[in-house]
């Protein structure tokens, strides 16, 4: 999981390079486009971490029901949680579109 983070790193600013070039032939406004970025960003790394959350946190809620059934109640709250933070992002995402 690493190495393929440490990638996307590396090659997003060669990405943004080619996407730049592009946004200047056009001739947009620089501010339409930086929200537009700012937007995709916020749910993209949201929607990324709420899916390692629940993926966590469903490993772990298997294991513990495995061992005492009465615990499936009590686990899926912390998943609710987990995937508020996608929702989260898609607010922000929608508050940066809007203003």
């Amino acid at each position: 999981m690493k190495r393929v983070l440490i990638l996307v790193c590396a090659l997003l600013p060669a990405g943004m390079a080619v996407f730049a070039q592009e946004a200047e032939a056009a001739a947009a406004p620089p501010d339409s486009v930086w929200k537009y970025f700012a937007a995709a960003l916020s749910v993209g790394i949201s929607c990324i971490a709420g899916g390692i959350a629940v993926g966590r946190i469903g490993t772990a809620a298997m294991g513990a029901m495995s061992e005492n059934a009465d615990l499936s109640g009590k686990a899926l709250p912390y998943a609710g949680l987990a995937e508020g933070i996608c929702l989260w992002g898609f607010l922000v995402a929608l508050l940066i579109m809007i203003l």
